[in-house]
């Protein structure tokens, strides 16, 4: 009987710490899911008031932002695409060439005039880059990619400033 007194009072006192342990994993998990969401709504509540504040206070009005989104909408609608002449390249390998067709996208209508006149450069700028190619390098795709950022990164170097956003080949026909 004696074994039996031991035997229940350490099994009532195992179920008691148990049930006071999963009591303290819930209210912690209660008080961390409370901050959460006290958080939450406190960093969307501080955000409104700072862009309102923020606007009411600097010289911008509160419509700005939607000005500068329609301007910007204004800028992309205008693309302004810049031809040039096909033309056939040999590559660095003998028996090996290119013909190649392209459009930049020019940032402006007025640079347009200026890339006109200095087309003579961007053509050789361009030619000697391109012959300066392996079949195998300009036929894969990251060779295409990296050639393209090369011949932006050059002709924009001409004016000194970023007169072409993009290049896109129109033609690329390798033999």
């Amino acid at each position: 009987m004696a074994e039996e007194k031991e035997t229940l009072d350490v099994e009532g006192t195992d179920d008691g710490s148990e049930s006071a342990k999963e009591g303290g994993k819930k209210s912690g998990l209660l008080i961390i899911i409370v901050l959460v969401l006290l958080v939450a709504l406190g960093g969307g509540g501080g955000y409104f008031a700072y862009t309102k504040l923020a606007a009411s206070k600097g010289d911008e009005t509160p419509d700005a932002p939607a000005e500068v989104k329609k301007k910007e909408k204004e800028k992309e609608a205008k693309v302004v695409l810049f031809s040039m002449e096909p033309f056939v390249v040999n590559l660095s390998e003998p028996g090996r060439y290119l013909k190649v067709s392209m459009q930049f996208e020019l940032s402006g209508d007025s640079d347009e005039k200026a890339v006109q006149e200095k087309m003579p450069i961007l053509r050789d700028v361009i030619i000697t880059l391109i012959g300066n190619q392996t079949f195998e390098y300009a036929a894969s795709a990251e060779g295409k990619i990296q050639l393209k950022e090369d011949i932006l990164l050059r002709t924009n170097r001409i004016f000194g400033k970023e007169v072409f956003l993009n290049l896109y080949f129109t033609e690329f026909v390798m033999q």
